[in-house]
């Protein structure tokens, strides 16, 4: 079904956050403890050459739309259960894709909401740079219900739940152009691969197997947890 494209400037950001996001600035949050186990390797998970135990960590990225049903479907049933698996042996990146203009605007497939989702899982990225078992969980939380993004209902909860801090997520959010420069780096990440398609999931800087259209494709090696996690071991140990 055709989607609707829509710009997402700096102005029209601040316009859309004074009505979408009010709650964000009046709601104060407790300090909390993750319940998901945080990974133990401290990381830039930006990095592609980092040695850790005499091993190059593999290079493993997600490039997704926050407001995509393939996108929730790929993390939920690929993503997710191997990163349980291989956390450690890996370099994650999570992408997200969209276009940018001269102009300095940003469109998004799913309209300004879906970029105001995006901008939720970076700027979390943001806060966590070496925990990708947090980030990644928000993430999925928020994707896992693309449907209610960005309200209160789900982004409070899922912050909760996967221990991040919601005061600071909205600081990233709303302070001026953080949250839209994050964006813009990820798009751009993302075309400079040249990925269109959400879920393209990439090892090593190749494809490894893509969610379109409610099915799985181009994935020469399997789409099952399980073969992802062969391919994370065997490239860790070469």
């Amino acid at each position: 079904m055709p989607s609707q494209r829509l710009p997402l400037s700096r102005k029209f950001l601040i316009a859309l956050l004074s009505v979408v996001l009010p709650f964000y600035i009046i709601l104060s949050i407790l300090s909390h403890t993750s319940q998901i186990r945080p990974s133990s390797a401290a990381r830039d998970p930006q990095a592609t050459d980092i040695i850790e135990l005499n091993h190059t960590l593999v290079p493993l990225e997600a490039h997704i739309m926050s407001k995509c049903p393939d996108a929730r479907d790929c993390l939920r049933d690929l993503v997710v259960p191997a990163m349980e698996e291989v956390v450690e042996k890996v370099n994650f990146t999570l992408s997200f894709i969209g276009s940018v203009d001269n102009n300095d605007s940003i469109h998004c497939m799913h309209g300004p909401s879906e970029c105001l989702g995006n901008m939720l899982s970076l700027c979390a990225i943001d806060l966590y740079p070496t925990d990708p078992v947090r980030y990644l969980g928000f993430s999925n939380c928020l994707i896992s219900s693309y449907a209610k993004i960005p309200s209160r209902e789900l982004v409070e909860p899922c912050a909760l739940e996967h221990g991040v801090d919601f005061e600071d997520l909205n600081s990233c959010v709303s302070e001026d152009g953080k949250g839209l420069d994050l964006l813009m780096s990820s798009v751009d990440r993302s075309q400079s691969a040249g990925v269109k398609r959400s879920c393209t999931v990439r090892v090593n800087n190749k494809t490894w197997c893509v969610r379109d259209g409610g099915e799985w494709k181009d994935c020469p090696g399997g789409s099952n947890p399980k073969n992802l996690v062969e391919e994370v071991e065997r490239l860790y140990q070469e």
